[in-house]
């Protein structure tokens, strides 16, 4: 198996300069990370929902190390809510946050991002649109679940992402539908031990579809990121059985990947949102995206050996 060992990779400064350094990374680089400012990634908003679209943006970046850096990448989120307020795009242009960028692995970590985290969700709440909180490895969670419950309490909209693989999400699926929140569920993308999460691929989309039938029949508004075909028409089905209308949920897709599946199920009356990343600090997002499919690493690999 590839993926632990790129995951593995993109913890690894020795390989993060391997990487950066060679020939063909820019064009595989610039498939998957719409730019590294604002401004270059307005135009690719602009174009998304002129095609019925809707965004969610992440502004890349985890190793924070400092408390002026994750003061930056707050300020970074600010910086990118004034633009968004220009363009009038409501929900159809949301934002992801990863709390590690707002010093949730530093001394008093977790009590940091939610202060660095609230303004980012006020602001956003005053231009008519939404944060969710993605979710990182295993041992962040709980601090990223509390942390959204506290939000939630000013800002019911702000959303979170769960993950099939791990053992706890059947659970915490349980809670969230209960509590009519938005909930993004992924398969996940982190190397986690078999002590908390499924390493067969099949074990995991099974649960995959077990969590995705509890949201579906829950009172909240799932969202469902995936790129799997099955899972789509599986996801489309649980919500016709649920009774649930179009607009009572959505399908979210990765920049760069499966681009006219985007547009096929917006024209099909879906909601369909693309998560686009964008910044300087693209390394740990990229080499997530290797390793979630083959197909990225071979494109990947095939981009060096023409470039060198």
């Amino acid at each position: 198996m590839l993926a632990p060992v790129i995951l593995a990779a993109s913890r690894s400064d020795k390989m993060r300069r391997f990487i950066s350094a060679a020939p063909g990374t820019k064009q595989v680089v610039d498939r998957f990370i719409a730019g590294e400012t604002v401004e270059q990634v307005v135009p690719i908003i602009e174009d998304a929902t002129g095609k019925g679209l809707e965004v969610t943006l992440d502004v890349v970046g985890e190793d924070i190390t400092t408390p002026e850096q994750a003061t930056a990448a707050r300020d970074a989120y600010l910086e990118l809510i004034d633009r968004l307020k220009d363009l009038g795009l409501g929900t159809r242009a949301e934002m992801s946050i990863k709390l590690s960028m707002f010093g949730q692995a530093l001394e008093g970590g977790h009590e940091m991002a939610l202060a660095n985290v609230r303004p980012v969700v006020e602001a956003a709440a005053a231009i008519g649109t939404t944060v969710t909180l993605d979710a990182e490895d295993h041992t962040t969670l709980d601090s990223m679940f509390a942390i959204h419950e506290e939000l939630r309490k000013d800002f019911p909209q702000t959303g979170c992402v769960i993950q099939a693989y791990l053992f706890r999400t059947e659970d915490d699926a349980r809670r969230l539908a209960a509590a009519g929140s938005r909930v993004r569920i992924v398969k996940g993308a982190y190397k986690e031990p078999a002590s908390v999460a499924y390493q067969d691929k099949a074990e995991i989309d099974k649960a995959y579809v077990r969590i995705l039938k509890t949201l579906m029949e829950g009172e909240g508004y799932p969202m469902i990121g995936s790129h799997d075909p099955r899972l789509i028409a599986i996801a489309q089905e649980l919500a016709r059985k649920a009774g649930r209308k179009l607009d009572e949920y959505e399908f979210q897709m990765l920049y760069g990947i499966r681009s006219d599946e985007h547009v096929r199920l917006a024209a099909e009356g879906h909601r369909m949102r693309v998560y686009t990343a964008y910044g300087t600090d693209w390394y740990g997002y990229f080499m997530r995206r290797l390793a979630e499919k083959p197909a990225n690493l071979l494109f990947f690999a095939r981009s060096i050996l023409t470039k060198g």
